[in-house]
Parts: C-alpha cells; structure tokens; sequence
C-alpha cells in the first residue's frame, strides 16, 4: 500500500497540472474567437473592394476604348498627312532640284547625284501612280538632262585628266630599279585620287541607275588614245634622244631623287652595234684593220638608226605590256565587271594593232634586205624577236579573257619573225657561197676579204641570239613540232649551221685567192683570211658552238694557215735557188777561177740581188693585220734566207770573181735581214 503522505503528495501535483492543462485550455479559446472574428472583419473589407474594383472597372473600360478609338484616329490623320506630304513633295521636285540640274555636276557631284535621286523617285511615283499626269513628262525630261549631263561630265573628267605617260617615267617603269618605287605594284596612277573617286561614282550610278553603256565607249576610247599616244611618245622619245646625245636615257624620277638627277643608260639588246665593236677590238689586235677591204665603217651610221630603231621598237613593246596592265587596273575600278574584258580588248587595240604592224614592217623589210643581201638590216629580226619571246607570258597574261584574234596576234608576229629570220639564214650561207669572184673588189694587199669580215660578223651577231637563231632553224625542221625541239637540239643546228656558213666562206675564199696571178700573194691571202677566222672565232666563243659538232675546227684551221705560210715561202726559192749549194760551182781552192766559174758566180749573185729587191718591192705592198703571224713569217723567212746567203756569201765573199766585187756583193748578212723585217709594212 502507499503510504497517505505520498499519495496526498502525488493528487496535489495531479490537480496542479490539470489546473494548468485548463487555463491553457481556456486562452486557447479566446484565441480562437478573436481569429474567427478579425476573419470575420478581412472577408468583410475584401468584399467590399472587390465590390468596388466591379464598380471602377465598369466605369473605366468605356473611357479606355473611347480613348483608343481616339488614338487611332489621330494616327490616321497625321498618317494621311504624312502621306499628302510625301505626295506633295513629289510635285515639288522639278522645281527643287532643275537649278541644280540645270548648273550640272562639276565641282557639286555629291549634291547633283542627290537631286538625281529624288528626281528618280519622282518619276517611279508618277509612273505608278498617275502615268499620265504632265509631271511625269517634266521630272522625266529633267532625269533625261541629268543623266545627260553626267555622261558629260564623265567624258570631262576622262578628257581633262586622262594625260599621256611621259616617255622618261615609262622607262622608269619598265627598267625594274626596285629604289625607283613607282608605286608598290607597279602601277601609274593616271588619274588623281580625287577624280577617280568622282568617276567611279558617276559610272556606277550610270550603270545603275541611267540604264546606260555609252560611257564605256567613251573610256575605251578616251584611254586608247592616251595609251597609243604614250607608246608613240615613248618611241620619239629614243629617236631625239639618239640625235641629240646619241644614247635614250631616263632620269630619275624628281618626286624620287629631286637632289640628283642623273641620266640612266638604257639596257641595249645587242643589236648590230655589239658585233661591230667586237671587230674594232679584234682590229686593235692586228686583226683586221684598214686594209682589210670591209665596209663595216660605212656601215657605222646606218646601223647606229637600226639599234636606235630597235632598241625602241623593243621598249615599246615592254612599255605596251606595263601601261596595258596599269590600265586594267584602272578600268577594274571604273567599268563594271561584266564588261572589263570586252572594254579593256577594245581599248589597247590601236596600240596593240600599231606595234603589230611596225613588227610585220620590220618583217617586210628584212624581207626586201634578204632580197638585195643586205643581211645587216636582218640581224634587227633576232634582238625583237627574242624579246617578243621573252614578253610573251606577260603579254599572255595581260591578254587573258581579251578576244582570240586579240590573243593571236603576237604569236602571228612571231611566227612571221622566225620564218624571215630563217630565210635570212638560210639565204645569208647561200650567199658566203655563192658571192661572185670580182677582180676589182679583191684587196690588193691579200688582206681580209670583205666577205670575211661580213660573215664573221654576221656569225657573232648570232652569239648573242644562239637560243632565238636555233629556234629559228628548229621551226623549219619538218621534223620536229614548233613545241617539241629542245634547247639542245636547236643548239645543234645553229652549230651545224655555222659550219655550213664557214665551209662555205672557205670554198669562196678558194675561188677567190684564184684571182691572184702570184700563188705568193693568194697564199698571203688564204693565211690572213684563215687566220683571222680562227681568232674571231677564238676571241668570240664562237668555236665552242663550232666543236658541238666538229671538234677539230681548230686545229683544221691551224693546217690550213701552216699550209699557206709554206705555200708563201716556196716564193723565196726563186731567190734562194740563185745561192743554194747544189746549183753553185765547184772549185779548188787557190786555184784560178776560169771564165766561165766566175761568170756563174756573178749571175748567182746578181740573180740573188734582183729576186730580192724585187720580192721585197712586191711584198712590201703586201699586208700581215696580225701582227704575231706577221712576226712569225718574217723571222722564219729571214732565218731561212739569213742562213742560206750567209752561207753563200762566206764562201764566195772573198773570192776574186770579179774586179769590182761592191757591184756584185750589194748587201751584207744583216741587211737582207733588214729588208725582209720590212715586209707586209706599206709604212716603212
């Protein structure tokens, strides 16, 4: 059982917590009533809003819409406005803007280009709006001015500032000094910056919006003129250049080198000139020289016009294919794209047609020059034509999208120029061998033939042109296709056919040296013109080409000059015969000469006095260019007779032959030695 104390202890903590349970109770209660009742009081507030918000929206929704209404009638209104504006401005534009049309573009282009444009819109209002209403008629006419005026204006522009190329700024161009910096491409600029931008503009608008072409023509045309002229200005150029100061030159650019103007020779092709200074050379080394019977200084002025003629027909050329390029790029800017190729073909035809028909004039005359064997003029063929060949990529370059028979007609040209330069060839071998043995034109000295000098100089020409010269020979090679013979092959036949121009030469010369009554001087003859091919050829490299296909030229040659200089010393024997010791008598010494033994003696030494004195008058006359061979053939001559005459004179020189021996013993040793160092010297 539990004790009383502990359960009275235990009913008051019971009765304590249920007194609190209740009280908690009893505030939860309350609370509960005040929640239910400010409820109560939110629903009541909310219900009056709402009913209030109904009231409001039923009054403001009809303002709302009436205002829309409002609104969109304003928007009409200022739209009509807008509109009637808009309408009415189109009425106003031929008044506007025919001031401005009528003063036109120059100096004003922006501002003319935007009455142009309002005048155009006018005119599709009108068109679509009310085509028969007078004022489509009017702004119509007034576009029609404009557009007038702007195709003047483009001509005014192309015609005052389109100038022709100086020749010296060309030749800038065209000499590839990279210090000289004519602009980073190359180009020119042949209109100022400005102007450019203003035709430019005109051109577009033209294509766009004046539906017109006509403009292009005045281009083309406009810059044809200044290309042909500036092609043409170029070639007077070298011609009062070459007659003033005897060399073209082309100073500096100022804007480049204000400080120090200089003038800049022109890179020479290597026409006939190069050739002829070659022989001055050789002339100096005993070569050639006056006596030699050429006519290469005569020749001197008229081939000087050639290289001047050449040289420029040359640059002109290279100068065609720069300007031509400038030009493109120019006209890139100016002419639409779809009608650059056909613009650009039209524009550089005159020029392109003016150095076609100067390179088919050179053709014609060395055509005629071949007929009257004037093959000097026909060497002008081979410098035009390897730089034709030279250009030709470029000019293929410059040329592309252009016509075919604008593309065809360096080629035509081309192919003209080989087939002459061949028939020259061929012609000029025919010519060596067929030139006829004229006594009259033979040097009377058995120096080098003219016809020698002629043919060396004409083979050194070739020097210079081995690549075009073989070219010219591979293109009439049935054999082989204009596209299918190698460098080696033409290398071939041009030494084949050097060969056949000096196997030609040596047989004329054969027949030549016939003229000559004394075999002594035809010998002299045959040696000086030998020896002076084989130094030409020497001296020129010209026997490199020779030995591709004959090696032993050389030494052919050098049997052939010995052959001759022995040939020349059996002259003497009729000299030395008088003293040789089998034709001499035979005598004992101390023993009295007989009539008849000193009789002998005086005829051997007069026979030996007059064969001397004579051969030495004769040959005196006689001429040696080279002075080494002329040196060679003296002292082997003096040793021969030096020896054979002393020899003589020692034995019958102090015998008593005669009473009156100075009579007979005219000359000592030393003497005939001298005589005979006087030879080949017209001078001594």
């Amino acid at each position: 059982m539990i004790p009383p104390q502990e359960a009275s202890a235990r009913r008051r903590e019971i009765e304590d917590k249920l007194k609190k349970e209740e009280e908690t109770l009893s505030f939860i209660r309350d609370s509960l009533e005040k929640s239910d009742q400010l409820t109560k009081n939110m629903v009541s507030i909310l219900s009056s809003f709402e009913s209030r918000l109904m009231k409001l929206e039923n009054s403001i929704i009809p303002v709302h819409k009436q205002t829309e209404n409002l609104q969109r009638l304003q928007e009409n209104v200022e739209k009509t406005l807008s509109c009637l504006d808009h309408v009415i401005s189109y009425y106003h534009v031929a008044s506007d803007t025919e001031k401005v049309i009528r003063e036109g573009p120059t100096g004003r282009l922006e501002e003319y280009l935007g009455s142009m444009a309002k005048i155009q819109k006018a005119v599709e209002y009108f068109q679509d709006n009310s085509p028969d209403s007078p004022e489509l008629n009017k702004v119509k006419l007034l576009f029609e001015r404009g557009k007038e005026s702007l195709e003047s204006e483009f001509r005014s522009l192309m015609t005052r500032h389109s100038k022709v190329v100086s020749p010296v700024l060309i030749l800038d161009l065209i000499s590839g000094d990279d210090e000289l910096e004519v602009q980073e491409e190359g180009t020119l600029e042949h209109l100022p910056e400005s102007v450019l931008q203003d035709v430019v503009r005109i051109s577009r608008w033209l294509v766009e919006y004046g539906r017109n072409q006509d403009f292009m023509n005045v281009y083309y045309q406009i810059r044809s003129s200044q290309l042909d002229r500036s092609i043409k200005g170029l070639k007077e150029h070298f011609r009062k250049s070459s007659s003033s100061s005897g060399v073209p030159y082309s100073p500096a650019i100022p804007n480049k080198r204000k400080d120090t103007p200089t003038k800049k020779p022109i890179k020479r092709p290597g026409t006939i000139r190069k050739a002829q200074n070659l022989l001055k050379q050789y002339s100096q080394h005993g070569l050639d020289g006056k006596k030699g019977g050429s006519n290469l200084i005569p020749l001197e002025g008229r081939d000087d016009m050639l290289d001047v003629e050449t040289d420029a027909y040359i640059h002109c050329v290279s100068a065609f294919v720069k300007l031509a390029q400038s030009e493109y790029q120019l006209l890139m800017d100016i002419i639409p794209e779809h009608h650059q190729k056909r613009t650009f073909d039209s524009l550089i035809q005159d020029a392109l047609d003016g150095l076609m028909l100067e390179g088919e004039n050179i053709v014609s005359a060395a055509r005629k020059a071949i007929i009257r064997h004037d093959f000097s003029t026909v060497l002008t063929v081979f410098p035009i034509l390897r730089h034709l060949k030279q250009t030709k990529p470029e000019f293929d370059q410059v040329l592309q999208g252009t016509a075919a028979s604008t593309k065809n007609k360096l080629p035509g040209l081309i192919t003209s120029m080989e087939t002459i330069g061949a028939k020259a060839l061929e012609d000029f071998a025919d010519n060596i061998k067929n030139d006829p043995d004229k006594e009259y034109n033979m040097p009377k000295d058995g120096t080098v033939h003219e016809l020698t000098s002629n043919a060396i100089l004409f083979l050194q020409q070739l020097l210079d042109f081995q690549e075009t010269a073989g070219a010219m020979l591979a293109s009439q090679e049935t054999s082989s296709s204009a596209t299918s013979y190698s460098s080696e092959f033409s290398k071939r036949l041009l030494s084949t056919y050097i060969c056949k121009v000096l196997g030609n030469l040596q047989l004329n010369l054969l027949s030549k040296s016939k003229v000559y009554e004394d075999p002594a001087l035809s010998a002299i003859f045959l040696h000086n013109n030998y020896n002076y091919i084989l130094k030409s050829l020497e001296k020129s490299e010209l026997i490199q080409l020779v030995a591709v296909t004959q090696k032993t030229a050389e030494r052919s040659y050098r049997e052939h000059i010995e052959q001759q200089i022995q040939t020349y010393q059996r002259s003497w024997l009729k000299v030395t015969d008088y003293i040789a010791e089998k034709n001499l008598p035979v005598f004992q010494p101390g023993v009295k000469l007989r009539d008849k033994e000193r009789q002998m003696i005086k005829e051997r030494f007069k026979g030996f006095n007059d064969g001397l004195e004579e051969l030495c008058k004769i040959q005196k006359a006689w001429a040696i260019p080279d002075t080494e061979q002329r040196d060679k053939i003296r002292q082997a001559q003096k040793n021969i007779v030096k020896e054979t005459y002393g020899a003589f004179l020692h034995r019958y020189g102090s015998v008593p032959f005669t009473k009156n021996p100075e009579k007979y013993i005219k000359y000592r040793v030393e003497q005939v030695g001298d005589m005979i160092d006087r030879l080949f010297d017209t001078s001594a």
